[in-house]
């Protein structure tokens, strides 16, 4: 788990690099199994558009629900803890298109009662660095709100629109080894570089957010799944079995 030092940080810039170990090397293999399957039957999918994968793959919760990824993220959710989502994400060399700045909290608008305490585990499948074009995040920025965007080129940007006037000279590089991850808060500004080295980044994202935050009646979360993962729910929501 996270000592308070940890704690403290990532309260006052938003992240955290867990430079450790997440699972065991026999659960680590079985998840980059399951993540080549996904990624073998994407279909007419990009590689890095493998969104919510355990609505279609409950072995996908044998991580999601795991006690490694909980006691992680309990220090800052809460000890009443529900699954949100989650991504499978493969940059391919040469090809893998960048990731234009962005709060995540910002795709999540209206879906939610509360924004705070929303946390994701990106857990790195394969190296990630500056070479592969590996997460950057602007430390404090969650502490802003959320921001102004404009559009982007979709051919080369992950996402349609991207926050404008980001001083990437405070960008801080998320630099990981396979089966290491990071942490970081649902409204941190944050984005990444194209892949440009020979080498694939692979990676599983993971999020959290307190069981007493409400998940709206809005359309937008008609069909949606989340699972109670800790604890006990104080807001009313359904969750899967």
């Amino acid at each position: 788990m996270l000592d308070q030092r940890d704690v403290e940080h990532f309260r006052e810039h938003g992240y955290q690099l867990h430079k450790r170990q997440l699972f065991s090397p026999e659960q680590l293999d079985r998840l980059e199994m399951i993540f080549e399957e996904h990624l073998a039957d994407k279909g007419d999918k990009l590689s890095d558009e493998l969104d919510t994968p355990h609505f279609r793959d409950p072995r996908l919760l044998e991580f999601l629900l795991s006690h490694e990824v909980l006691d992680l993220v309990e220090p800052l959710v809460g000890p009443d803890i529900a699954l949100w989502t989650s991504h499978l994400i493969s940059k391919a060399p040469f090809t893998g298109r960048a990731t234009p700045w962005h709060e995540d909290s910002a795709y999540w608008e209206g879906r939610l009662s509360d924004y705070d305490r929303i946390v994701t585990v990106w857990l790195a499948l394969g190296p990630s660095n500056r070479e592969n074009g590996c997460m950057r995040v602007i430390p404090g920025s969650h502490h802003n709100g959320f921001s102004q965007y404009v559009p982007t080129d979709q051919t080369v940007q992950t996402f349609h629109a991207e926050i404008v006037g980001v001083d990437e000279d405070q960008a801080v590089d998320f630099e990981l080894e396979r089966g290491e991850c990071s942490l970081h808060d649902g409204r941190i500004i944050h984005g990444a570089k194209p892949n440009l080295s020979s080498v694939r980044r692979t990676g599983h994202t993971m999020r959290y957010f307190p069981a007493s935050v409400k998940v709206m009646p809005v359309e937008q979360n008609a069909g949606w799944k989340i699972w109670l993962a800790r604890g006990r729910d104080t807001a009313g929501n359904t969750y899967e079995p």
